[in-house]
């Protein structure tokens, strides 16, 4: 597309609530907004190891419509070790700048104060396909990776998973940051929630001993 077109094409976008949630989950995770060329504007930039192709793939066919090109490998360089990643990124637009501005302050990622509202079983399945781990190969117990946001943040994520999914957890330290636990009992209610969201390619995260339930997938 040429430049006015693309930016004609542009005014026709618009976010369906089923992109909204998956956005929301994405941002939670790995996926970026950046902003910096255009004021007001965004794009939003997904990118994962090569191995997680089918993930960002899915996730390029749920934003095909707001994507110029498709998924592409790249590989990086560091300490001689090398990195194959696959990503894309969607075009600039508004509306991505107005979730830039709820998600970020000074060019870090936070947790805004109203996400409750947003938060659904959707977003938490893709937060949990993004950074979901198992605490072992036994246990039902699992993690959030939310070693890139504060205290208070994580401690509100935690206050929303209590009081709007009655999701009860804890945090552990490590060397990076913070994690989410969630143990046991309350690992089974949220995989509950999300498993139905869960894609072929991402269910190796979900603990061992509740991979038995089968749900129709949405």
């Amino acid at each position: 597309m040429r430049s006015r077109a693309t930016e004609k094409y542009k005014e026709t976008l618009s976010l369906t609530s089923r992109q909204k949630q998956i956005l929301v989950g994405s941002l939670l995770g790995d996926a970026h907004l950046e902003s910096r060329y255009k004021l007001g504007s965004a794009t939003l930039r997904i990118e994962h190891s090569y191995k997680q192709k089918e993930y960002v793939d899915w996730l390029y066919s749920e934003f095909k419509k707001w994507v110029r090109t498709s998924p592409r490998k790249r590989t990086r360089w560091s300490w001689d070790k090398k990195q194959d990643k696959y990503l894309f990124m969607t075009y600039w637009h508004k509306i991505l700048g107005e979730f830039r501005e709820m998600f970020y302050r000074n060019g870090r990622k936070i947790i805004p104060e109203d996400l409750e509202f947003y938060l659904t079983p959707l977003s938490l399945a893709v937060w949990f396909m993004d950074d979901g781990s198992i605490k072992s190969r036994k246990h039902k117990g699992m993690f959030l990776n939310t070693q890139a946001f504060s205290l208070s943040d994580v401690k509100r994520l935690q206050r929303i998973l209590k009081n709007k999914f009655l999701i009860e957890s804890a945090t552990k330290k490590d060397k990076n940051g913070l994690q989410i636990y969630i143990p046991g009992k309350n690992a089974e209610n949220f995989i509950g929630l999300i498993r139905s969201y869960i894609i072929s390619s991402m269910e190796y995260k979900i603990p061992r001993p509740l991979r038995l339930t089968q749900l129709p997938k949405k």
